[in-house]
């Protein structure tokens, strides 16, 4: 990071950050990412409520049970990918991030990405979709479309998909979410044949 960024990195872990006082404030810890650091595929949603505040994992509560359950149904174990977050500190009330908020930790998904250097990154719900992408995004309208996207100095291939949570109010989101996740998990190589090799330059 820059010298006067105040984030502190170990690797693509955030020790320490102060660059947000009202999430310093709420926070309790900072919950990082979680899976391979060399993942082909790397979900990203929108920073960590409640339950990942306490156990400082993302992705831990409901949403993370529904997450979990659709890759087990394609095959895949949650350690095959990578989770994270936009921000890495508990908004309070589980409000949005603010925009100072996502740009001042940025940077730290910025050196993730590029160190994990993934084949597809998929973008849960509004928040990340928009931040990533830089623009306003139509979620639902949007779920299963791929974007080119710099994040850092770095570009990627983006896939836009509706949040978990989504499906908990929004029966009819469960099949948004299923075929976003069939897309991803084809664009990110894991149907493919032994070779383990990504089918991403198929599409």
């Amino acid at each position: 990071m820059s010298e006067s960024y105040p984030g502190e990195m170990d690797g693509i872990e955030v020790t320490a950050c102060t660059a947000c006082p009202e999430l310093c404030e709420s926070r309790s810890r900072i919950v990082n990412g979680t899976g391979p650091t060399d993942a082909d595929l790397v979900f990203v949603g929108e920073g960590p409520g409640a339950q990942e505040d306490e156990q400082g994992e993302p992705f831990v509560g409901r949403s993370g049970g529904v997450l979990d359950e659709a890759l087990r149904d394609r095959g895949v174990a949650r350690g095959d990918v990578r989770i994270t977050n936009c921000v890495r500190c508990r908004p309070p009330e589980n409000r949005d991030p603010k925009r100072g908020e996502l740009a001042n930790c940025k940077g730290h998904l910025a050196v993730e990405l590029r160190e994990t250097d993934p084949d597809l990154v998929v973008t849960l719900g509004k928040v990340p979709s928009e931040h990533l992408l830089e623009r306003s995004v139509a979620v639902t309208k949007e779920a299963g479309d791929v974007h080119d996207a710099r994040v850092g100095e770095e570009q990627y291939r983006v896939l836009v998909c509706v949040h978990p949570a989504a499906t908990l109010y929004d029966r009819s989101q469960e099949s948004t979410l299923a075929e976003t996740l069939d897309e991803a998990v084809a664009l990110a190589g894991f149907d493919d044949s032994a070779d383990g090799q990504s089918r991403l330059g198929d599409y």
